[in-house]
């Protein structure tokens, strides 16, 4: 009976709240969403009408080629061939600024620390509109997508829980985008969320790809099982982790989008993340809690797991410090003389050698032979190089008298001469002009 009034209140309450107040999950498929068949188990049940699902199966868009089964549900290898396709064969009529980006994905061995893009749409120019970034070097997450004013909005995610991503198993990633915030869950647990500008529209004229390096723009070795994306914010939330669990959640029935959506409040998804206890008489209402029960008998030892992978290469250590000189060692034997080797090939010939001095002069030659008369007297050869100058040659012998000179110049003046002798008083003189008689 408790339950009963519990449930006739909750009903009272909804409808009771104005309609400016009130909101669908989803409102009514328009040309820009059209219904997504998926299976209603993904999501918390809280009322018995199913939702109206609208959005887009990316995993069906980019016709991703089938690689192993796990159970019932297929996954797919990528990493062969580039994942590129027009923006508006994904998104005919473009994308709303509010949505839900939901994946289910694992990393392998050789790309656990690549930089890769999960999802991005560009523009004709190759701007980005939109781009979720996985960096498993950093083991961080990268929101980024346009604003009302085209600036490029960008958002990064460095929780520790995110570590676990790249641990080469399946998880499940969902991002909530509403008008001015994000919400980013992994595994159905929230993350992290963080107020945001205004974001715009996406301009379907460009391209949109999925799993792709941003290095080189290659393909990355991922493994995907589904990539949805919803046109309502808080399906994000309303998503269960069933894929992911053992055993997985009981399948029910698919909704095609067919049915009219329930009428609930902005706190629904608040509601819808709790967990909802299940009745037969359809009562939804959570029960009273119990008493603690007894603890279990202990089970037995499970059984020996498979062998794991190979782990990763650990990062090279820091230089050792050198060791200390070692004792000199023993002398060693005398080796035994080796064989004598074989004869090598000649070597290459080597290069001309330098211009030599000139010799000295040969000895003379032997004469020779007679002349044969029979033969051609030879031409007159070139005229030979001056010789060296003679010796002087032998004096010759006196030549002739020569002819008598001409006569000479008067010759200067000779010197005075000496006084003469007294004269002679008695005119016993000389006469004038005679010469002395000493002079005689």
């Amino acid at each position: 009976m408790m339950c009963v009034l519990r449930w006739t209140a909750f009903l009272w309450t909804l409808n009771s709240i104005p309609g400016s107040v009130g909101m669908a999950v989803n409102e009514q498929a328009d040309d820009s969403c059209p219904p997504l068949s998926v299976e209603d188990h993904r999501f918390s049940d809280a009322l018995d009408r199913p939702l109206q699902i609208t959005g887009f199966d990316l995993t069906e868009k980019f016709l991703l080629r089938k690689g192993t089964i796990m159970e019932d549900l297929p996954s797919f290898r990528l990493g062969s061939s580039p994942l590129i396709k027009p923006t508006i064969s994904i998104f005919p009529n473009g994308l709303s600024s509010e949505y839900s980006f939901v994946t289910i994905f694992r990393v392998r061995r050789t790309t656990k620390k690549d930089r890769w893009y999960l999802w991005q749409i560009f523009d004709q120019s190759g701007g980005s509109q939109v781009s979720v970034v996985v960096d498993g070097n950093k083991k961080v997450l990268e929101l980024s997508f346009q604003g009302v004013l085209k600036n490029t909005l960008r958002y990064t995610f460095k929780s520790r829980d995110l570590h676990g991503l790249f641990d080469r198993q399946w998880h499940k990633l969902s991002i909530s985008l509403q008008s001015n915030m994000v919400s980013l869950y992994m595994d159905c647990k929230l993350i992290e969320r963080r107020l945001t500008d205004e974001k715009d529209g996406i301009d379907p004229s460009g391209k949109t790809l999925i799993t792709t390096r941003m290095e080189d723009g290659r393909p990355v070795d991922v493994e995907v099982r589904q990539i949805l994306i919803y046109c309502d914010p808080y399906m994000a939330e309303m998503e269960n982790c069933c894929e992911l669990v053992q055993p997985k959640c009981e399948a029910k029935k698919t909704f095609n989008g067919t049915a009219p959506p329930p009428l609930v409040t902005q706190q629904l998804p608040q509601m819808l993340s709790q967990p909802v206890s299940h009745s037969n008489d359809r009562c939804h209402c959570p029960g009273e809690k119990g008493d603690v029960g007894l603890p279990g008998v202990v089970g037995l030892p499970g059984e020996k797991g498979d062998k794991g992978d190979k782990g990763d290469s650990g990062e090279v250590g820091p230089t050792g410090n050198p060791g200390h000189k070692g004792e000199p060692g023993s002398e060693g034997q005398t080796g035994i003389d080796g064989e004598k080797g074989l004869k090598g090939d000649p070597g290459p010939v080597g290069p001309t050698g330098p211009k030599g001095n000139k010799g000295d002069v040969g000895k003379p030659g032997l004469p020779g032979l007679p002349a044969n008369k029979e033969y051609v007297k030879g031409d007159q050869g070139p005229r030979g190089d001056k010789g060296e100058k003679g010796l002087a040659g032998v004096p010759g012998e006196p030549g002739k008298e020569g002819k008598r000179g001409r006569r000479g110049k008067p010759g200067e003046p000779g010197p005075r001469g000496p006084s003469g002798l007294a004269g002679n008083t008695e005119g016993g003189g000389v006469k004038s002009g005679a010469a002395p008689p000493h002079w005689k």
